[in-house]
């Protein structure tokens, strides 16, 4: 294969700081929804916690957000669930529009309440019927905003945390992922038996990194 050595783009570490791409009220709904499709419990952090709604910000800030490498020229066709992303909306205009609609239809429908003031119960409510198509939302396509929402922030649990969520490795710590470390010679006849070292970011450990 065709490779040029140092032609590839390498991550840039997302560090904290004010929202890039979202407003501070479509954060808000984002951190809120995240944190109902991944809830804490005593298993670890939730979605927000773990910065999914970071992830979805910088991910939405940056070529993704604008469709670089996304197939956005007509004609568009109804494809299968398999197939890849064929739309002329970027991800970044789908998110505005659809963060909108959402927060209108629940202040409609529960009395000029956010999606973070209502009830777990409520929550979940929405998110289903978001999820099965049952909530018309005003020019946006519920089930494939859903979708996109359910996906992103999946990838913000599990992703590596140099992309900005999965913090401290909690979506890697919860199903026993042992990170991007560099072999595993020592463990392969350890059959049956667990991986007993810490999960490892492709940027190392924050415990590797000297405090200033």
């Amino acid at each position: 294969m065709p490779w040029d050595p140092g032609s590839a783009t390498p991550p840039i570490q997302v560090r904290p700081g004010p929202w890039v791409f979202f407003t501070a009220q479509e954060a808000a709904l984002v951190e809120a929804v995240v944190d109902r499709l991944i809830p804490p419990d005593d298993r670890g952090p939730g979605g927000k916690e773990a910065g999914c709604a970071v992830y979805i910000d910088r991910q939405l800030a940056g070529p993704y957000g604008h469709a670089a490498g996304l197939y956005t020229q007509p004609p568009f066709m109804a494809g299968a669930a398999s197939q890849a992303f064929q739309m002329p909306g970027s991800p970044a205009a789908r998110y505005r529009a659809g963060l909108k609609a959402l927060a209108d239809y629940v202040g409609i429908t529960f009395a000029d309440k956010s999606f973070r003031d209502l009830a777990p119960a409520d929550q979940d409510k929405v998110l289903s019927g978001l999820e099965s198509g049952s909530i018309v939302l005003k020019g946006v396509k519920s089930a494939e905003f859903f979708a996109l929402l359910l996906q992103n922030t999946q990838e913000g649990f599990f992703a590596d945390p140099v992309y900005g969520g999965n913090r401290d490795m909690a979506g890697w710590k919860l199903v026993g992922f042992p990170g991007a470390r560099y072999d595993y010679r020592d463990w392969v006849d350890h059959h049956n038996e667990a991986y007993p070292l810490p999960p490892v970011s492709i940027m190392g450990r924050s415990d590797w990194t000297v405090r200033e």
